[in-house]
């Protein structure tokens, strides 16, 4: 018995990876989930991109999915963006799809994803000096070095995930003083000795 997807997270295939693998796109769309709803001119502020791009790629964002028109603020001229789920899925299969674009998507798309987690722990090594000192005792960067096969790489990875899940409807009301957008980046991966190649 499978257990049922969570509607909130988008499934990655090969039709919509390729429509989100961009760099400004995947901005966007986390500009959106992360910040909320806003006009094409706002982001265009926030990214430093022009609104015309912003636009653009907004509406091929629309196009598959990803975003979608917000009605509470869609009232005026410009037109408000919301994203349309709240995380995204990617399916290792993507990396041997048959279809040569397809794995140069699901390519792009990881390092892009790879970069940006880097710019947010930089953002806040850069910026942590402005938080209260409660959130300066609370933060973590940690590596751990394990010895595993791939079974329990899996089952660790799984486990940290499902732990994680049973935080995210615990804190405290959006607008308590006390309460931030934390966020988690986990990487599992294997290393070799001395940088070499397995063969």
């Amino acid at each position: 018995m499978t257990e049922p997807r969570d509607p909130q997270v988008r499934q990655l295939d090969a039709r919509s990876l390729r429509g989100l693998a961009h760099p400004l796109r995947m901005q966007l769309l986390d500009a959106l989930r992360f910040g909320g709803p806003a006009t094409a001119s706002q982001l265009a502020e926030k990214l430093g991109e022009s609104s015309g791009a912003t636009s653009y790629h907004l509406r091929q964002l629309a196009a598959h999915g990803f975003v979608e028109d917000d009605p509470e603020r869609g009232k005026g001229r410009e037109r408000w963006w919301k994203a349309a789920h709240r995380g995204l899925s990617f399916d290792d299969s993507l990396l041997t799809d048959a279809d040569p674009a397809v794995r140069g998507a699901a390519d792009m798309y990881l390092h892009e994803v790879a970069t940006t987690q880097t710019q947010d722990l930089s953002t806040w090594l850069g910026n942590r000096s402005s938080w209260p000192d409660e959130w300066n005792r609370a933060w973590d960067m940690s590596s751990y070095t394990l010895r595993l096969t791939p079974e329990l790489t899996r089952e660790l990875a799984q486990k940290m995930h499902a732990l994680i899940e049973t935080y995210r409807d615990r804190a405290a009301d959006a607008d308590d003083a006390d309460t931030a957008q934390v966020r988690l980046h986990t990487h599992t991966f294997p290393l070799t000795p001395d940088g070499e190649r397995p063969q």
